[in-house]
């Protein structure tokens, strides 16, 4: 690619992404309405509002590639979550759609299935179940990407996220996490397949203990190396168990499904 835009580029993963992503394009243009801090010589930083129409509309002009992390990404008001998740993500892909349909990845969310229980195995044809209203924005956001390529054949690729990170905090990241390593591939062989289309992936390592089916997505070629059971033996000595009655034991969202509506006036 010339050029690959990272939204999110301020956020958690974002920063990580953002340090891998030299080799994915000539230049990477980083996005996010909070501090970006400085350049590479390879990068272009634009501070960007995903709710604002026409700087998402100038956001993507020129870019090849999206990696959409951007947006609200734990349970918050409505208002935030309706501006930066809903709002902001029919902004990009109509600017997307104005700028010559660039293939985008989206970070959606396992809690858009949040309600499963951990005892259930599901697959990408499993009826979403979202355990709040940020579960909620992300069913909206694969709804919308399937809107776009069905209507206009915009190719996207839906990743619901386990728990992306250096390594899985408790017993429920040894079934959701998803190395960092892992996904820096998998966002590769989203960018090289020859035809994308709209699948639902499932992002998480090569866990024994996984909830969730990937085999349908056999066609990108991306096989997770990782697998979180080499953190067991020290999360078993150094973090309890949670109580059989917890959200963290029961359902594959764990505590988001325990997350009030939080009030608009707080």
């Amino acid at each position: 690619m010339k050029r690959l835009l990272v939204t999110g580029a301020a956020g958690g993963l974002g920063r990580v992404m953002r340090a891998r992503m030299a080799r994915f394009a000539e230049i990477i243009r980083v996005s996010d309405i909070a501090d970006l801090g400085v350049a590479a010589a390879h990068e272009e930083l634009v501070t960007c509002d995903l709710g604002n129409s026409e700087a998402v509309m100038a956001l993507v002009d020129g870019c090849d590639g999206i990696l959409h992390l951007g947006g609200i990404s734990v349970e918050d008001k409505f208002s935030k979550i309706l501006n930066a998740n809903l709002l902001g993500l029919y902004n990009l892909y109509e600017a997307a759609r104005a700028h010559g349909m660039p293939r985008i990845l989206f970070a959606s969310s396992n809690h858009t299935v949040g309600f499963y229980r951990q005892d259930e195995h599901i697959d990408a044809t499993a009826p979403m179940r979202p355990d709040g209203l940020y579960g909620v924005s992300k069913c909206f956001g694969e709804a919308l990407a399937r809107m776009y390529f069905e209507k206009f054949g915009q190719e996207t690729a839906l990743v619901r996220i386990g728990s992306c990170m250096e390594r899985p905090l408790n017993h429920r990241m040894l079934s959701t996490w998803m190395s960092h390593d892992d996904f820096e591939a998998m966002i590769d062989c989203i960018f090289r397949a020859p035809m994308l289309g709209c699948p639902v992936l499932w992002g998480i390592s090569n866990n024994d203990s996984r909830w969730w089916d990937n085999s349908h997505a056999a066609y990108l070629g991306w096989k997770p190396r990782d697998n979180a059971e080499k953190f067991r033996a020290e999360l078993e000595a150094t973090v309890g168990r949670p109580p059989a009655s917890s959200p963290l034991a029961l359902y594959q969202g764990g505590m988001f499904t325990k997350d009030p509506i939080f009030s608009e006036k707080a």
